[in-house]
């Protein structure tokens, strides 16, 4: 039985013409958002790919059907099933069967098949406006930037996905900073650098740890912590164990429409920390960033426009 807010509820949308949300979403809208809530592995997020391009069929195939045309094992298909909150496949089946018969039914017309790429751009867009929001104060950021800036060395620590954001701020960083070391092998040789960074007279790291976040990254996190450093963290999660152990977190959201993630806004995260860190020292920032043009345009590193 409703509770009497629900029937208030029920009874509101019926007087006012006003039928259920998600009788209203089209069955696509329906499973991005069924599939949109937990972090799924890339062989998980095929299989809800596979799912959201052929619901009809799909939605009455076996485990052992399934499993043959996504091309994933059938232990697969029942983790998959657990990741995105139901007992089993015979559940989610049930789920699916529901969604595609309203379809059937004269429901809402099906959005375009070809709209995948699209949705994760407005993902995307979505996560951006976040941090527009975030941006609103910019105190904390400024604030990192000048203890990124005034940390010499700088270490930058980024571990499996996460070592192509690294680089890309360790790389920029470098024209701006005298000593930036860039850390992206885990274990002993993570701790080594770490530890000798430290005892160079650094006092703080900027770690990248994006989904699926490494254990060896939150080791490594606890070693930089433990060796006297201060830790600034970009990562996807403003709650959990890595953000526990880091000084500062600047939680910003990760695409998760396709196979694999994209990072749109971690991306400006790390231009708006490489900003902050230019003005914390303009004099340094320009001269440096003068001697850089001038033996790049006397070696000829790019080419002419």
């Amino acid at each position: 039985m409703p509770s009497p807010q629900q029937a208030r509820a029920q009874a509101s949308a019926i007087t006012s013409g006003k039928t259920d949300p998600e009788a209203e979403a089209s069955p696509t809208s329906q499973l991005r958002e069924l599939f949109d809530q937990p972090r799924l592995s890339p062989g998980q997020r095929r299989i809800a790919q596979y799912l959201i391009e052929h619901l009809t069929e799909a939605a009455f195939l076996s485990i052992t059907d399934l499993a043959d045309r996504v091309g994933v094992s059938q232990p697969s298909v029942t983790r998959f099933a657990a990741a995105v909150g139901f007992s089993g496949y015979p559940a989610l089946r049930e789920r699916l069967q529901s969604i595609a018969l309203g379809a059937r039914g004269g429901g809402p017309a099906e959005e375009c098949r070809g709209n995948e790429l699209q949705a994760a751009v407005d993902a995307e867009i979505e996560n951006l406006e976040n941090l527009r929001r975030d941006f609103a104060d910019p105190d904390r950021v400024i604030a990192v930037g000048r203890e990124l800036s005034a940390s010499a060395p700088l270490t930058v620590l980024g571990l499996r996905i996460s070592v192509s954001l690294a680089e890309y701020f360790a790389y920029a960083a470098r024209r701006i900073h005298p000593d930036v070391r860039l850390v992206t092998r885990g274990g002993s040789v993570a701790y080594d650098a770490l530890l000798q960074s430290r005892e160079a007279g650094g006092t703080w790291v900027l770690a990248f740890s994006l989904p699926r976040h490494a254990h060896e990254t939150l080791t490594a996190v606890r070693v930089a912590r433990r060796a006297g450093l201060k830790v600034a963290l970009i990562t996807d999660l403003a709650l959990g164990p890595m953000a526990d152990e880091a000084d500062v977190t600047f939680a910003t959201g990760t695409g998760s429409r396709l196979v694999f993630d994209s990072y749109a806004a971690p991306g400006v995260m790390c231009a708006a920390l490489l900003q902050a860190m230019t003005d914390a020292d303009p004099e340094r920032t320009q001269g440096r960033l003068e001697e850089y043009e001038q033996v790049a345009d006397r070696l000829q590193f790019f080419l002419k426009d």
